[in-house]
């Protein structure tokens, strides 16, 4: 009797135990909330999954997580999509499928690859981009040639061969933006330069059409007349353009009279652009958004605030103690982290300390070690305030070509954008995309001059949106090179960049800088 009643007693709680596995395996990870995250919406106000509309319904959840559960991890934007934006993308999205790899319509355009437009449209023209240089420079050069595509109703296509597929989920629903390997300039590629025959610039000059657009900083006068008004209306014959560039080139279409007027409709915050298009087109894989979700996880979700620091050293290998220096002063000096003293402060047992989390970008790991030092060994001036210093990877040299090392730059980026606040250093691409990510208007480290640290050492940028290093210089509408006066007449919305004097940035209203 006792062996029997052990026997059902036993059996029966192995039942609910594998009951209550059964319920939780049965359920895919999409639907379940992440770990220590607290969600951002509730009943009344749930969370926005589809990002105010910027993303369209129906993709297969589990082929990008990141995709609808990016929501979970961050505060709703403030900055909400225009109803012509959303309805460009749906536009779009239509427009891909029709003409995307695949379809009679592309079979038809790469078979007339080299016969100009008839101006029909039924006929697919497309834009193709080609990755280069580093990973922050890619994704602005990517968000660039989207809004171009958009803009011109041309079918973007990417360059699979340098793990963008290790990077990226593919951002349109029902069809690949992956170029095919078997394009039949797919071997030519590579050689495409300033130089080359095919470039836009080498077309003015010796008078025929062809089909690269050389965008790199190094590109030449008659390459830069691709932003001249005259010019655009040549290319816009071209079926098919193959694109490369390591520049943000946005702010220079603002200054083409053709693209001014849909610009204000689809932007009305002018700052916004890249916030939008790098929330819609950015997705990480999955591989990727393990490595976010399992950091922000173990290291970010419990804090009362979040403050993301990133650090990038120019020409200089190794640690710098004046840049360690100057993110010292910068973060105390504009209250993003309290000062460190050597005495205890005596603070009431009722009071509940708030935990702010230190997230520190950099190739280097001396930077968030020393940083860590200062504020375990000594305490905040106020005492009511425990900081947590911490760093994702320590990669010592940027590798461009790596899978590895460009997931983990991808992971720390989208980490960042994250963040409540936000430190970046002047001329960071990779800065840039985070800050664009994640809406927030940074605070930037000014380059040090004669290795001393700059006086302010940082200040808070009036635009969320990258840095155009390399504009035009040559007389068109883009013409970049004169005054800040003649900026103004070209658009009121377009100025110098805070953080570098020859380049160009978009501000939301005229009188921000």
């Amino acid at each position: 009797m006792k062996s029997t009643r052990t026997f059902i007693t036993c059996f029966v709680v192995c039942s609910m135990l594998l009951l209550a596995f059964s319920n939780i395996f049965s359920r895919h990870p999409s639907d379940l909330d992440p770990p220590n995250v607290t969600t951002t919406g509730n009943h009344e106000n749930p969370r926005d999954t589809l990002q105010g509309g910027l993303l369209a319904k129906s993709f297969d959840q589990k082929s990008c997580l990141s995709r609808y559960q990016s929501s979970l991890y961050r505060k709703p934007s403030p900055y909400k999509p225009s109803i012509a934006l959303i309805s460009k993308l749906r536009s779009y999205e239509k427009l891909h499928k029709r003409c995307a790899p695949g379809t009679e319509s592309y079979k038809r355009a790469t078979e007339n690859l080299h016969k100009l437009s008839h101006g029909s449209g039924e006929q697919c023209q497309y834009i193709v981009w080609v990755p280069l240089s580093g990973l922050g420079n890619r994704i602005l050069s990517l968000v660039s040639v989207f809004l171009y595509a958009l803009l011109t109703e041309r079918v973007i296509l990417v360059d699979q061969r340098n793990d963008i597929n290790d990077l990226f989920c593919e951002p349109f629903l029902d069809a690949s933006w992956l170029l095919p390997l078997e394009f039949p300039l797919t071997n030519q590629i590579d050689r495409f330069n300033w130089r080359s025959p095919r470039s836009f610039g080498n077309m003015l000059k010796h008078h025929h059409l062809n089909l690269y657009l050389h965008l790199v900083h190094n590109y030449g006068e008659y390459d830069q007349m691709f932003f001249c008004q005259g010019d655009q209306s040549l290319i816009r014959k071209v079926p098919w353009l193959i694109v490369k560039s390591d520049n943000y080139f946005v702010p220079s279409l603002w200054l083409l009279p053709s693209f001014q007027s849909e610009l204000t409709k689809l932007f009305p915050k002018k700052d916004t652009v890249f916030h939008h298009l790098g929330r819609y087109l950015i997705h990480p894989t999955n591989q990727v958004w393990g490595l976010v979700t399992r950091f922000y996880n173990a290291y970010l979700s419990r804090a009362d605030e979040r403050l993301g620091i990133q650090i990038r050293v120019f020409h200089h290998a190794g640690f710098l103690q004046l840049v360690l220096d100057q993110v010292v002063s910068c973060t105390q000096r504009e209250k993003l982290l309290p000062e460190a003293q050597e005495e205890e402060v005596n603070i009431s047992k009722k009071t509940t300390p708030k935990l702010r989390a230190v997230l520190v970008t950099s190739l280097n790991p001396e930077y968030s070690n020393n940083l860590k030092r200062v504020y375990w060994e000594r305490v905040s001036s106020t005492g009511d305030v425990i900081i947590g210093v911490y760093q994702a990877s320590q990669e010592m040299h940027q590798q461009r070509n790596k899978k590895l090392h460009n997931q983990k730059a991808l992971a720390e980026m989208y980490l960042l954008s994250l963040a409540d606040n936000i430190v970046t250093s002047a001329w960071s691409t990779f800065g840039y995309v985070a800050q664009g990510l994640g809406g927030m208007k940074p605070w930037i480290l000014y380059k040090p001059e004669n290795y001393t640290v700059p006086d302010p050492p940082c200040g808070r940028a009036t635009s969320m949106e990258p840095c155009f290093h390399s504009p035009p210089l040559y007389g068109c509408e883009a013409d970049t090179g004169g005054t800040d006066d003649s900026l103004k007449i070209a658009s009121p919305f377009v100025r110098r960049c805070e953080d570098r004097v020859s380049g160009i940035k978009l501000f939301d209203h005229p009188q921000e800088l």
